[in-house]
């Protein structure tokens, strides 16, 4: 049986809170990752912070949302998180986030293979019809990253965010299960 959630560099596990949160409090002391990942001002929070945020968050048991972390195949080490956040079951449209926390990690492929295997089982497992995200217009890498796994442009919000003293976009992307499956080489079923 093919493990869905096992990519050629990475694999999804399941978070622990503690090891989460530790890795989370550190990379968010680096402003190049907090400026790829949020819009907004940067906050640092304490480890135990982020933990009690994390707990708070699997305990809602009726949660949309799906989150992993991201392991590196090679040594198992923690080098980012993915997830998606359901937004309506009767239109199967979930919104994804994804981050690497680990610099060794940047630009090297993981990000697309971790992105392969969540749209898998997005797809696959979840049902879902489309996949959508929005990434801010001075990440080029990571534009990049998503067109290799299918993901079109959809639109843009102009001058969006204001970042380094001017203003940037907001590109919104999204794949349709059927585009991923024809990429991917799956059977494509009548939905």
């Amino acid at each position: 049986m093919n493990d869905i959630l096992k990519g050629e560099l990475v694999r999804l596990s399941a978070i622990d809170p503690e090891e989460m949160s530790g890795a989370l409090a550190r990379w968010r002391r680096d402003s190049e990752f907090n400026r790829l990942l949020n819009m907004g001002v940067i906050h640092l929070d304490s480890a135990k912070a982020i933990r009690q945020w994390i707990e708070k968050d699997m305990e809602n048991e009726g949660s949309r949302e799906y989150f992993f972390a991201m392991r590196s195949l090679a040594d198992d080490q923690l080098i980012g998180g993915l997830g998606l956040d359901v937004v309506a079951w009767a239109f199967r449209d979930a919104f994804v986030a994804i981050f690497i926390g680990e610099r060794e990690y940047w630009g090297k492929g993981y990000g697309t293979d971790a992105m392969n295997v969540l749209l898998e089982y997005a797809f696959l497992e979840l049902n879902l019809r489309r996949v959508s995200l929005g990434v801010f217009e001075y990440n080029p890498r990571a534009v990049r990253s998503y067109e290799k796994v299918g993901f079109r442009n959809e639109g843009r919000q102009r001058s969006f965010l204001n970042r380094e003293g001017r203003r940037w976009s907001m590109f919104l992307m999204g794949i349709l299960r059927n585009e991923w499956m024809e990429q991917n080489h799956k059977p494509v079923k009548s939905q």
